[in-house]
């Protein structure tokens, strides 16, 4: 997968998690899952969260969406089905955490009944 792929996939799961406020153990694990499933190696991963810290929520958002638009059709529907099975690690799924995954699937042009229909053929992330 590109490094927009992962990047994407990074920033918009990172806002996903902390939507509800907290980041708890089945999100923790459930993220470690999705890095190794996707190939996302401690070096980019590092770098990412070392970034994260000092950006505010709509930057880090815009550049989730502008990775994920950078990506091929299958990447973008990959990435946004696999943030829908993010939403439900937890076991509950926060307003804020439905409105981050509507907008991005409206922004990146992609059909939610294919996110969701995608999102039943992957592995579970937890």
């Amino acid at each position: 997968m590109t490094s927009n792929y992962q990047l994407g996939i990074l920033n918009l799961t990172h806002l996903l998690v902390s939507a509800d406020g907290v980041v708890d153990e089945q999100e923790k694990q459930a993220l470690a899952r999705l890095r190794k499933l996707e190939q996302i190696d401690d070096e980019v991963f590092e770098a990412f969260f070392q970034t994260i810290g000092s950006k505010k929520e709509r930057d880090i958002y815009k550049e989730g969406i502008d990775s994920i638009n950078a990506c091929t059709d299958e990447e973008k529907l990959r990435a946004l089905a696999l943030l829908y099975k993010m939403s439900e690690v937890d076991g509950r799924v926060h307003a804020k955490e439905v409105r981050l995954l509507l907008y991005s699937i409206r922004l990146t042009g992609i059909e939610f009944d294919d996110v969701v229909k995608k999102a039943s053929t992957l592995q579970s992330l937890f």
